[in-house]
């Protein structure tokens, strides 16, 4: 259910994509000669990242061709994006990105690519859960009292950010338009100082990872209100949704992709896909990305692509009620 808010933006909630069976044809698509760059729109460690490295060696042993990381940040995943984009459609230049490839739309004017037609889906890798934090003494003890605490003082209340545009300030607007709140945004050059400034009481509040927020909650230096999503988190099962907290918001998480560029062969697209899919199925992996705070995903290239439209139109129309501007 939204809100009466949520309601008059439109915005259709998106169900979870489920892994896809893995079917490999009779005669699966033959990758092409030569290494496979998987090209990641963020620095080392991040969640794109870490995904990147931990399916490269899978991948590898498949295809039969060398499988390599290439990191190329800035612009919020763009110069990646635009690498991917301008590649030969050979499947041997891919793109491994996530939430800012559906912001960015909105947030750029003159976007140097198609976020749709200037791509060929392959697969959603895997999502993790987000939470509503507060400052350790934040007197905000449950969701209610806090967007009691932001009504009886509209604009007083700070929440940090990565900076703007990244997922933690766009989840946030999210929550702040379809509750029609009025919160002041503090965004930083990256999320330790924002988390640092949450921890010392500097900022009353943080949209966060669950992965990073769970530890700093257990040592009470953070105080945890609620999960984004329309699912209680594994890990903390004690924790409510914004719904059981009475708030009921457009489920969101943040997830990760595999792009190629535009114009691949349906067939290698398709081979792509099962191969991913193979990998996401496995129990090793389902454990390492859950020590990394993340829950495959896998899916349909069809089905990837849906939720790619469906989130262009939604952050489109966060950015533009919410009047949000890129760094």
């Amino acid at each position: 259910m939204l809100t009466r808010r949520a309601a008059a933006l439109g915005l259709a909630a998106l169900a979870p994509v489920a892994l896809a069976p893995v079917t490999l044809g009779a005669q699966p698509a033959r990758q092409p000669d030569g290494p496979v760059s998987l090209i990641v729109g963020s620095t080392p460690g991040t969640g794109n990242d870490i995904l990147a490295r931990l399916m490269s060696p899978f991948l590898q042993a498949r295809l039969g061709q060398p499988v390599v990381v290439d990191n190329r940040t800035g612009a919020s995943g763009m110069i990646a994006a635009q690498a991917v984009n301008r590649a030969a459609p050979d499947g041997r230049t891919l793109l491994v990105l996530g939430d800012p490839f559906v912001t960015s739309p909105g947030l750029t004017p003159n976007l140097p690519y198609d976020p749709v037609a200037g791509f060929s889906f392959i697969v959603r890798l895997a999502s993790g859960l987000v939470v509503l934090a507060v400052k350790p003494d934040s007197p905000a003890r449950d969701l209610r009292g806090f967007v009691e605490l932001a009504r009886a003082q509209p604009g007083a209340l700070s929440y940090a950010s990565p900076g703007s545009g990244t997922p933690h300030h766009m989840i946030m607007e999210l929550f702040k338009l379809t509750n029609r709140l009025d919160l002041l945004h503090v965004p930083y050059r990256g999320s330790a100082q924002a988390v640092q400034d949450l921890i010392g009481r500097r900022v009353d509040a943080m949209m966060l990872p669950i992965h990073v927020a769970l530890p700093l909650a257990k040592d009470g230096q953070i105080r945890i209100l609620a999960v984004g999503s329309d699912r209680r988190a594994p890990d903390a099962p004690e924790m409510p949704t914004f719904a059981e907290g009475g708030f009921p918001m457009q489920s969101v998480t943040l997830w990760y992709g595999l792009f190629g560029p535009p114009g691949m062969p349906p067939e290698l697209t398709a081979r792509l896909n099962a191969e991913v899919n193979a990998w996401l199925a496995l129990p090793e992996t389902r454990e390492r990305l859950r020590a990394q705070g993340m829950t495959p995903d896998g899916g349909t290239p069809e089905a990837f692509r849906a939720q790619i439209v469906s989130d262009i139109d939604l952050w489109g129309r966060v950015i533009r009620e919410g009047n949000i501007k890129a760094d």
